[in-house]
């Protein structure tokens, strides 16, 4: 990688990482509100809310993907965690926890993120949302 490779993907990096910090925030307003997507993804930008100011068209567009990936596979999503979580429900589970692992699992049957990169997304999404709701989910 030549040095003027290191910013664009640094660049990247932090557009993918805020579309996904948006897309949690989005689909925890869909589950936890019980608000249906194409309302949140309207209203969302607009609201200021923490993550949506000035995001830029990149970020808006990845999120809504995420989102739209996350929703449609749900059926297939939610059964992975159900059979990988031991001694856990999918209703017992915080509700950040349950959608940071949906949105993982979308980006992994996608298949167009590396896994390394899906996995240290949804940990550093665990830290920085679960610090920032005070560990009440």
């Amino acid at each position: 990688m030549s040095g003027t490779d290191a910013p664009a993907s640094g660049t990247k990096h932090r557009i993918r990482h805020r579309a996904r910090e948006a897309a949690v925030q989005i689909l925890y307003q869909c589950e936890v509100g019980q608000n249906d997507v194409d309302d949140v993804l309207r209203t969302f930008w607009s609201a200021n809310l923490p993550g949506s100011e000035d995001a830029p068209e990149s970020v808006r567009i990845f999120a809504e993907q995420l989102v739209r990936l996350t929703v449609t596979n749900r059926e297939k999503i939610d059964p992975i965690i159900v059979e990988t979580a031991e001694h856990w429900r999918l209703s017992r589970m915080a509700a950040l926890d349950r959608i940071i692992l949906r949105l993982a699992i979308s980006e992994f049957l996608d298949g167009s993120t590396p896994r390394n990169v899906i996995i240290n997304e949804a940990l550093e999404l665990s830290r920085v949302l679960g610090r920032i709701s005070g560990g009440v989910r």
